[in-house]
């Protein structure tokens, strides 16, 4: 028997990084919105007794390193049981090393599929539990939708969902982002107000140019990265209504308000940017296909 999901993207409409906590993680507050650019996993039971996993991507490891397997383990830890022979295999859409959640997604897809698989009936909040194990993204990437998260990210409350026309995402092939850098170089900079604030003020009011003049990411500012620049500034031209960084990056999204100019600044940039794509935001994470 096998299930099959699909895992969707993220973008952070807005991300600042509050400070360092006495355990080393880092306390956030953004705004996470979900988007239709999906990987697909499939788990499959088998008698193995292993957790095993399958990926063509390039630099996605199919071992007990990628997120996957973590999940898995975690799964049969929560539910008190040996380690069930699973075969997971991810068809990968979502960019890696993009600030798009693509791995926690993954994750995400991992737990639901064995909640179904074996029949445990757990809760959603059952769910969050094993993925804040996991990764900080991962209850989120379950859920899906329009959230503020707080704390490391895993604490999470619902807003009005955000609706637009249009998302073009963009990863420059030649950035990719080390967190750990990305993280000291945030933790340098000056103090400053908070954006997410303004961003759920900006959300309940459902004022469009409120949204996207609030568009904001601590790590953008913090790392400065020519090619996001160049990008947003294509963005822009290309009559989006804002554009920010998503995560740590480096992928970078504009928000459109027309559906024939995202596809203009689509087909731009995907000649300069293969890893370029036309998307809209959704309101829900993870799904059983």
């Amino acid at each position: 028997m096998n299930v099959t999901v699909k895992a969707p993207a993220k973008i952070n409409l807005s991300l600042d990084v509050l400070g360092k906590r006495p355990d080393g993680y880092h306390e956030l507050a953004t705004v996470m919105q979900s988007v239709s650019l999906y990987d697909t996993v499939t788990v499959t039971q088998n008698d193995s007794g292993k957790v095993t996993i399958a990926c063509d991507y390039p630099g996605v490891p199919c071992d007990d390193s990628n997120i996957c397997a973590k999940a898995a383990y975690r799964f049969f830890d929560h539910c008190h049981m040996d380690v069930s022979g699973v075969h997971i295999v991810i068809d990968k859409q979502i960019p890696t090393q993009a600030g798009l959640a693509g791995g926690s997604a993954d994750g995400a897809a991992v737990i639901l599929a064995l909640n179904r698989l074996f029949d445990k009936r757990l809760t959603m909040k059952d769910m969050e539990a094993i993925g804040e194990r996991v990764g900080a993204d991962v209850p989120f990437c379950l859920q899906g939708g329009t959230k503020l998260c707080t704390g490391i990210g895993a604490t999470f409350q619902k807003l009005p969902a955000f609706s637009c026309s249009d998302i073009v995402i963009c990863k420059p092939d030649t950035v990719s982002v080390s967190t750990a850098e990305a993280y000291q170089k945030v933790d340098a900079l000056n103090p400053h107000p908070c954006y997410t604030d303004e961003m759920v003020k900006a959300l309940y009011s459902r004022d469009m140019f409120m949204i996207t003049s609030v568009i904001f990411n601590d790590f953008e500012l913090a790392l400065q990265i020519p090619e996001v620049n160049d990008i947003k500034k294509a963005m822009l031209k290309a009559k989006a209504s804002g554009a920010g960084m998503s995560g740590s990056g480096s992928a970078v999204f504009g928000v459109f308000t027309s559906s024939r100019h995202a596809k203009q600044c689509y087909d731009a940039l995907k000649q300069q940017y293969p890893k370029t794509f036309l998307c809209k935001p959704v309101k829900s994470g993870c799904s059983i296909e």
